[in-house]
């Protein structure tokens, strides 16, 4: 990690308040132990999860949670016939962090139950892998950075990225000027998403589902399809658009090259074409982010349909990646996994490399060893919050004047109600906890 990486991951304040009564465990590891995981949503990306942490060595899934009892009966079935081993089933969270024999959570539930989750698990003494975004908003993802430093405990954040070899070989050339200063950090999410379509009104919730634990802090709305299994990315109450469904993972990665924490001046525009359907997140976007102090910016855009090629993508595929210029040159990173620089006009091709890292197996080994994880709360917070800043932008239709330090818009209430969800509040009991 580079000193600038390290002054912001430093620059944070601790203490974070109770929000459930539940007893704090701390454990010495010993290199025999395993860590015993639940994994929490296991509809989507928890069966990556799930797989991810049964693999890697030194950990154990011992439990699964879901609120939709059908895909929790089959998930545990799989389980079963794959690992030849029974699994403890949960519907409801809070039942499952009462289970002194869980060390540690794996969150892969929508956007709206990050932080929430990730709080509850470190007051109850629990170890935490959350999926990204770190959290909904600027205000909660604050206080998950919070309760973490207060209770001791690791959290790694989904950013897989940051375990890829090449990739933190490519950060560090950066830092030593491969391509001389750095100024400028592109990040691209161009992934080919369809309509949803408009889902029928007054729709029965399914036989197995408790919506109300799904919707959790979230307001109450009617049920319909739209806002269940993977849909609900595109809706306000719980998830962030593409930008922070997919582009956190690029934010993490121009954010680490440039050296940066968050930024004083955010742009947006976007919007929502071609289709007439239930999404409310726009699908195109381009936002912009002056670091007027240290003389750098950043561009991340958005496109959901057929695209030219960039970075080396192929015409109309999906094009996921970073683009870094310098005074010497520039660096694309096209994928998770690789990194090439080319320097002077000419371009000539200079280093470059391919290799991933396990984002699993860090977790675990941090887990017993106590050190800090490739991904760490404070770093996952600061990449989130990119997100949220370029959603509050396109949302008031304003250019935002921010105080990294108080994490505020200077000057604008909607926007700053925005970046905290003050428009759409907490429900009982829900809520998040006060400091």
């Amino acid at each position: 990690m580079s000193q600038k990486n390290r002054r912001h991951f430093l620059k944070t304040t601790a203490g974070a308040a109770a929000a459930m009564n539940l007893v704090i465990r701390s454990k010495a590891y010993s290199a025999n132990d395993v860590v015993n995981v639940a994994v929490i949503g296991v509809n989507g990306r928890g069966k990556d999860h799930i797989a991810g942490h049964m693999n890697a060595q030194g950990a154990q899934v011992v439990a699964l949670c879901d609120i939709d009892e059908r895909v929790l009966t089959k998930r545990a079935a799989e389980f079963k016939e794959k690992y030849g081993q029974e699994v403890k089933t949960f519907v409801d969270y809070r039942d499952l962090l009462k289970e002194k024999d869980i060390d540690a959570v794996s969150i892969a539930t929508p956007n709206h139950w990050h932080s929430l989750q990730a709080i509850w698990a470190c007051q109850a003494g629990k170890d935490v892998y959350v999926e990204k975004p770190l959290s909904h908003n600027i205000h909660e993802g604050r206080l998950l950075v919070e309760a973490a430093r207060k209770h001791k405990r690791i959290v790694q954040h989904g950013t897989q990225i940051r375990s890829s070899k090449a990739i933190q070989e490519a950060m560090q050339m950066l830092n030593e000027g491969v391509i001389g200063d750095v100024y400028y950090a592109k990040g691209t999410c161009y992934k080919w998403r369809d309509t949803i379509g408009v889902a029928d009104r007054g729709e029965k919730v399914p036989r197995g589902v408790n919506y109300d634990l799904w919707l959790g802090p979230a307001p109450e709305r009617e049920y319909t399809e739209n806002r269940l299994h993977y849909k609900w990315h595109w809706h306000w109450d719980y998830g962030n658009g593409d930008i922070g469904n997919q582009g956190v993972h690029q934010f993490d990665v121009a954010r680490w090259g440039l050296g940066v924490g968050l930024p004083k001046l955010i742009t947006c525009v976007g919007g929502h074409f071609m289709f007439e359907d239930d999404q409310e997140t726009p699908n195109s976007m381009v936002a912009t982010y002056k670091y007027p102090d240290e003389e750098k910016m950043m561009v991340f855009e958005v496109r959901h349909w057929m695209t030219n090629p960039e970075l080396g993508g192929r015409p109309g595929g999906n094009v996921v990646g970073n683009l870094f210029l310098g005074s010497k040159g520039w660096m694309i990173c096209p994928s998770y996994t690789s990194y090439q620089v080319y320097l002077g006009k000419k371009g000539e091709e200079g280093p470059g490399r391919n290799e991933g890292g396990d984002h699993y197996q860090n977790f675990i080994d941090c887990v017993k060893s106590r050190k800090e994880v490739n991904a760490p709360v404070e770093e996952g917070h600061l990449s989130s919050a990119l997100c949220h800043l370029a959603n509050a932008a396109y949302r008031t239709q304003r250019a935002l004047n921010f105080d990294p330090k108080t994490e505020k818009v200077i000057g604008d209430q909607e926007a700053n109600d925005i970046l905290a969800d003050q428009d759409r509040k907490y429900r009982k009991p829900f809520e998040l906890p006060t400091i």
